[in-house]
């Protein structure tokens, strides 16, 4: 049986900094090759941020990744002019294309996921957050194909200092984008929580938190002392016990992990698999 070649292209936006991010995407996409038996996956790793490496229109599927630090701190740097360059072909390409092309923006990427967009402001967030975080789903997020069989809340890895807030809703509404999922808020942001997940086209979409994120990533980061110290300090040492044994719940982060990102690639992959039929 001939099988169909599907390239799968993922975005380092980690800047050579030590991280699980990379690996538990690799792990999803892989996963999603060896379970689909009509295609021949391809994937390459594109360090953006650290070498300035850009993918090109010839892969088909693209995941921008996470990443530490400010989403602005790249402006007028060659990367993030080629990385807005790539957004706008990938963008003009489906408006004239019947072959589509995917992108599936994660943290650091959604940000700049909405400076590109505007669909929302990107400020610091009021403290930073991080740990195993609730997020309540929009009317839109719960028929959506990547949060629609989620619980309310649902649960996924949060770690960031900055946010997408303040949604240009007339904007929104004009052009069809929909807001997927919010944070649950906390007393300092109760009346202006951060947007969560957005859908840009049925080929577009992306999410603040980390849903590829597995235990044993987040367990990466809980045992840093300075990460262990915020929650403590912030919440309490049993808050952070309770994050640590919410890791090995098989509705919490692993629900989240095996069902957003494979969604966005099966969905991509069906539609591919049909269009070259």
């Amino acid at each position: 049986m001939n099988k169909t070649q599907i390239k799968v292209a993922t975005i380092d936006l980690y800047n050579n900094e030590r991280n699980e991010g990379m690996r538990c995407i690799k792990e999803i996409v892989s996963d999603v090759g060896r379970k689909n038996h009509n295609i021949d996956l391809k994937y390459a790793v594109f360090e953006t941020r650290y070498k300035g490496d850009v993918p090109d229109l010839s892969y088909d599927i693209f995941i921008s990744s996470g990443g530490p630090g400010s989403p602005f701190e790249g402006e007028n740097q060659q990367w993030d002019k080629d990385y807005f360059n790539l957004i706008d072909k990938i963008w003009n390409h489906n408006q004239t294309s019947e072959q589509k092309k995917y992108i599936f923006f994660i943290c650091h990427s959604f940000q700049m996921m909405a400076r590109y967009f505007k669909f929302g402001e990107v400020n610091k967030r009021f403290i930073n957050s991080f740990g195993v975080m609730p997020f309540t789903r929009t009317e839109d997020g719960k028929k959506d194909i990547i949060l629609q069989s989620l619980t309310d809340p649902f649960y996924a890895a949060d770690i960031r200092h900055w946010q997408v807030v303040n949604p240009n809703m007339k904007k929104l509404n004009e052009s069809g984008v929909k807001i997927l999922s919010w944070e649950i808020p906390e007393e300092e942001n109760k009346d202006n929580p951060a947007i969560t997940a957005v859908r840009i086209s049925n080929e577009i979409v992306g999410t603040q938190f980390h849903p590829e994120a597995d235990p044993e990533s987040m367990l990466f980061h809980f045992k840093q002392d300075e990460r262990k110290k915020f929650i403590i300090d912030r919440y309490s040492e049993d808050k952070y016990w309770e994050m640590i044994g919410l890791l090995e719940q098989p509705d919490k982060i692993k629900l989240t992990r095996k069902t957003v990102i494979p969604n966005f690639l099966n969905n991509a992959v069906n539609d591919l698999v049909l269009i070259t039929a």
